[in-house]
């Protein structure tokens, strides 16, 4: 025992050991091991396993983690599997041993690190140079016999837990092209100072609707006609809020659409601010004016583009 550690130099911030006792959560047997590269296998991934709860897999690179720059050593790692199915924020601290059958002495080579934290951001530890590839394939250690080894793995939780509250904002790199909603409004002129809504219309999953109040609202009142956009809290996620770049435009009906009415912002859309726009959008005198083409034979239109360019989410 002394003489195998004596000429093995452990990972570096790990311990190696030896124990009779065999792996009691997993154990990968390999035969042919050489043929693992000459058949181009960098990585090799086993079976999925159980312990402390949880589902794991080791990840085997034979000739070292390239992406690593590692070489002349075996790399190995312990892995977190399906994570997606626990809850955003969860975290588990682990110590494990990841083993190597000295078939000549029936006696296993342990190597072990510090405790580790597997979290969504970091799904995967383990020894990028778990042994060096001359003392593997050296005989006299045992480790690689007829061509044939075994490795093993043991895993303890240590503690576990789900963090506090928080969110994740996910920013769309490619957003899809902005939805065009279009409201036709008749009897225009007869509308008096109540809130007017568009039906809902979808953009990014998300509901969403026109607000027009004819008679102006707040510092517009009496004067201007106030336009607003705002996103349907009925189908928007507790705690979730939209990032969004929109357009709101009074069509002209007659004349060059260059002549439309529009305006252009940006908007954090949610439970406390759930809807964004202009309260003097344009005067009344303005838009009522008949040779100027914003209402027709009592009609006017009414156009929203919405191109949401992020999403922040609770956990």
């Amino acid at each position: 025992m002394t003489e195998v550690l004596s000429n093995i130099s452990p990972p570096p911030g790990a311990v190696a050991s030896i124990s009779d006792a065999s792996p009691v959560h997993y154990t990968v047997k390999i035969e042919l091991f050489s043929l693992l590269a000459k058949n181009a296998v960098e990585k090799y991934e086993t079976g999925v396993f159980e312990a402390g709860g949880y589902t794991w897999k080791l990840v085997l690179y034979p000739s070292g983690n390239k992406s690593r720059n590692v070489k002349d050593y075996i790399s190995l790692y312990l892995a977190k599997v399906d994570a997606s199915s626990l809850p955003l924020g969860w975290e588990v601290h682990v110590i494990f041993r990841l083993f190597l059958l000295d078939q000549n002495k029936d006696s296993y080579l342990v190597i072990q690190g510090q405790e580790r934290r597997f979290h969504g951001l970091k799904l995967e530890w383990g020894f990028d140079q778990f042994i060096q590839l001359s003392t593997f394939n050296d005989s006299r250690y045992g480790f690689l016999l007829e061509d044939t080894c075994v490795l093993g793995a043991e895993v303890f939780v240590r503690r576990e837990r789900s963090r506090g509250k928080g969110e994740v904002l996910s920013m769309i790199k490619q957003p899809t092209a902005a939805f065009k909603h279009t409201w036709k409004i008749e009897n225009f002129l007869k509308l008096d100072e109540k809130r007017q809504e568009s039906q809902t219309f979808s953009s990014a999953s998300e509901k969403w609707k026109i607000l027009l109040y004819p008679k102006g609202k707040d510092f517009g009142m009496g004067t201007h006609l106030s336009l607003y956009l705002a996103v349907d809290l009925e189908t928007l996620p507790a705690g979730c809020r939209l990032y969004a770049d929109y357009t709101l435009r009074i069509v002209n009906q007659v004349k060059d659409r260059k002549l439309d009415l529009s305006a252009k912002a940006k908007h954090w859309f949610g439970a406390s601010r759930s809807e964004s726009g202009w309260t003097r959008y344009v005067s009344l005198d303005y838009i009522y004016q008949p040779n100027n083409a914003y209402v027709i034979k009592d009609i006017c239109i009414i156009e929203a583009e919405v191109n949401v360019l992020g999403i922040s989410s609770p956990f």
